[in-house]
């Protein structure tokens, strides 16, 4: 009897184990929760599926060194990250890509922004112009909306790693001392921006593109001393405890390139989707229109993908090399 259920579990395990491996997904994807991220990864998904016939799983994940890992692994928890920002991420591309050649990078980058805005507005009645307008006291009070005599400046949510540098760089140029900087959800952020706009107040953050916001408001990107490698030394948490101290950041951000990346593992798991994700070519006023759509206009991620894939067969012919 005993030799019976002994058997019966073995094969009631092996049965699961082939159960679960059936039905397990060819690819993951992580939907970070933000509007550019969201639609790039359902686009991904849309034509993985109803192109390469995958089945692809979502998952919520927007910790860069979580994602990076998952990817290094080459288990599958998660395969591709589709936002990689250029010298923004170099420690993780520099471990991953180029040290471990576990997770490979796209061959076909985009052009992006990284820099300090304001409104239109703001530049124009203020005079806020550049990033050293930033350091006088006078100028700061006109950001301070808690009253304790220093601006609000948002320089990115947690886990980004722009967010780290946009930190040295305020105390580097040195208005740091007369702002609160604020480490806050991008959502929270733009909600603020567009109550500012409504109300016509000043209003200073850290700003890229592609984004809708610059299609939404009128903008100004502030001026800075051109990209100086030398006085741009960019040391990350996951390099050093000592990261902020060893860290000097005094020019702006030089060129930077956004890729496609996704675990090395899926060459030999999903060899024709490695080749989609590695000749996917984006650029900034695609990604910018679907932030948009997804962002402003409110639409379904996945209804839109499926729309926007439907819309564009050249496009995707191309990025699958037919």
């Amino acid at each position: 009897m005993k030799k019976f259920f002994a058997t019966s579990s073995i094969a009631t395990l092996f049965l699961s184990t082939f159960v679960i491996n059936a039905l397990a997904a060819d690819a993951k994807l992580p939907d970070p929760g933000y509007p550019g991220g969201t639609a790039i990864v359902h686009v991904i998904k849309n034509i993985a599926e109803q192109r390469l016939g995958l089945e692809i799983d979502m998952v919520q994940a927007s910790s860069m060194p979580v994602i990076w890992k998952a990817m290094d692994s080459g288990k599958g928890d998660i395969d591709v990250w589709p936002d990689v920002w250029m010298p923004n991420q170099k420690s993780l591309v520099d471990e991953y890509v180029n040290e471990k050649g576990t997770v490979n990078l796209g061959s076909k980058p985009y052009q992006a922004l990284n820099g300090i805005c304001v409104t239109k507005m703001t530049s124009e009645k203020y005079g806020i112009k550049s990033v050293y307008d930033l350091i006088n006291p006078t100028n700061a009070k006109l950001f301070d909306t808690d009253g304790n005599g220093k601006g609000e400046l948002w320089i990115g949510p947690k886990g980004w790693m722009s967010t780290n540098v946009e930190k040295v760089r305020a105390r580097d140029y040195g208005y740091g001392e007369v702002f609160d900087l604020q480490v806050m959800e991008e959502a929270a952020a733009m909600a603020q921006l567009g109550a500012a706009v409504t109300r016509d107040d000043p209003f200073v953050f850290y700003c890229y593109a592609p984004h809708h916001i610059f299609k939404l408001y009128d903008l100004v990107v502030l001026e800075e001393p051109a990209h100086d490698p030398e006085k741009f030394k960019v040391v990350q948490p996951s390099d050093s405890s000592d990261w902020y101290n060893e860290s000097h950041v005094s020019s702006a951000w030089g060129e930077t390139l956004v890729y496609i990346s996704y675990s090395k593992s899926l060459e030999k798991r999903a060899p024709q989707f490695a080749k989609f994700l590695d000749n996917m070519a984006l650029d900034s006023d695609m990604v910018s229109a679907w932030t948009y759509e997804v962002g402003i206009n409110k639409r379904d991620p996945l209804e839109f993908a499926n729309q926007w894939v439907k819309d564009n067969p050249e496009i995707v012919n191309q990025w699958l090399g037919f």
